[in-house]
């Protein structure tokens, strides 16, 4: 059994609610379900258009997937039949769903449900990483840690420093000695003087 594909979307007949969906099927456009989960209604999209409507096949099928999508479609339940409504569209008017028999039916609401798991669980496993990716770009330990690095020197050991010195590189002070670091020259000083006179 296929998993639903598309949107799933609820319809109100009366006091009482239903689930529409898609799935791919033997016509050019699918099959649309209807259930209240203890029933399900199935029709053909785009196999043929009911008597009224004046929309191409292939075309009945977008236009009642787009007024699902807007919540412009209706439902009415008759003996053993459903329809399901476009109330804007004049020239597109109806889709006849059958009811299915109780196999067929419960072989649908079986794959809906464990469609609807997989959905569930692929969903909730792209909102935890969504989460994650979030957390570590707005938590504000971890942006004033980041900010700080790029104002502090780098505490850990330069690896390109030559001869193996693990040491962090010192700022030299002005009159300090180059050949013995830590000992300030207490003479001014003076420059080579290369001229001999």
């Amino acid at each position: 059994m296929a998993e639903p594909a598309g949107a799933f979307h609820l319809l109100q007949a009366g006091p009482d609610r239903y689930l529409c969906y898609c799935r791919p099927g033997p016509g050019p456009g699918g099959t649309v379900y209807v259930t209240d989960a203890l029933e399900v209604w199935a029709g053909e999209l785009g196999a043929r258009p009911p008597l009224g409507c004046r929309c191409q096949p292939e075309e009945h099928g977008t236009k009642l997937r787009e007024a699902l999508g807007r919540g412009a479609a209706s439902l009415s339940l008759g003996e053993g039949k459903a329809t399901l409504q476009l109330r804007e569209e004049a020239r597109c008017s109806a889709l006849d769903l059958f009811k299915l028999p109780i196999a067929e039916a419960r072989s649908q609401l079986q794959a809906l449900v464990f469609g609807m798991a997989v959905r569930v669980e692929s969903l909730e496993r792209r909102l935890e990483a969504a989460v994650e990716t979030l957390a570590s770009s707005c938590s504000p330990e971890k942006n004033a840690a980041r900010s700080q690095q790029l104002f502090l020197p780098d505490p850990s050991p330069r690896k390109n420093r030559g001869a193996g010195s693990a040491l962090p590189a010192k700022r030299k002070i002005p009159g300090e000695s180059l050949i013995n670091p830590g000992f300030k020259s207490k003479k001014a000083p003076s420059g080579v003087d290369f001229e001999d006179s």
